[in-house]
């Protein structure tokens, strides 16, 4: 499969391990190439999936200087928007209770922006997946915050996880972009590239 890219080396410019694990899924080769402290910043203009998709057009851009000819870099994003609110990775803990309440008895959108880049050219996808939160308790949360601590993780959950399994009612869209990465969509691109 994917024989398009058989004059390329896949590169994920990701630390993340559900991105890994997804692309995996894939069956594509790839490597983990990672540069340190790029920024996540992003235009107080953007709104929704804007977001995500300029921060991972701006990661990539940060692999352009030392890109080699044969490389076909894979960048994302991902965010959980609820109210016109950004909900990054947290802070702290009280940021991830805070985040948890703001969520609890909501419905929400995780926004994934994926950007393809090779020396040749580039395209840019955003992935939008509206999850139902049920009513959680503060004992709830407070067991999660403490048993999982998902402090890298985008809105303070993982759609993966125990909070996942029990506060998750229901979800419009793909179920892999809440984890990161919407591999279905990306493969529909790998296959054009």
């Amino acid at each position: 499969m994917l024989e398009n890219l058989k004059n390329y080396k896949v590169i994920l410019a990701s630390n993340s391990p559900r991105r890994r694990e997804l692309l995996s899924g894939l069956g594509i080769d790839y490597e983990v190439k990672v540069l340190p402290d790029i920024s996540e910043v992003y235009p107080d203009s953007l709104r929704g999936e804007e977001i995500p998709m300029y921060i991972a057009r701006e990661k990539a851009e940060a692999y352009r200087s030392v890109m080699r000819p044969d490389e076909l870099i894979i960048t994302a994003d991902t965010i959980v928007y609820i109210g016109g609110e950004v909900l990054g990775k947290p802070v702290d803990e009280a940021d991830a209770y805070r985040m948890l309440h703001v969520l609890s008895g909501r419905s929400h959108h995780v926004i994934t922006g994926v950007c393809l880049t090779s020396q040749e050219k580039q395209k840019t996808f955003s992935s939008v997946t509206e999850v139902m939160f049920d009513t959680l308790s503060d004992e709830e949360i407070d067991f999660y915050v403490r048993t999982f601590k998902p402090f890298d993780k985008a809105g303070s959950y993982g759609v993966q996880e125990w909070i996942g399994f029990i506060g998750v009612k229901g979800l419009k869209g793909s179920f892999y972009n809440i984890m990161g990465l919407p591999v279905q969509r990306l493969y529909q691109e790998l296959k054009l590239w």
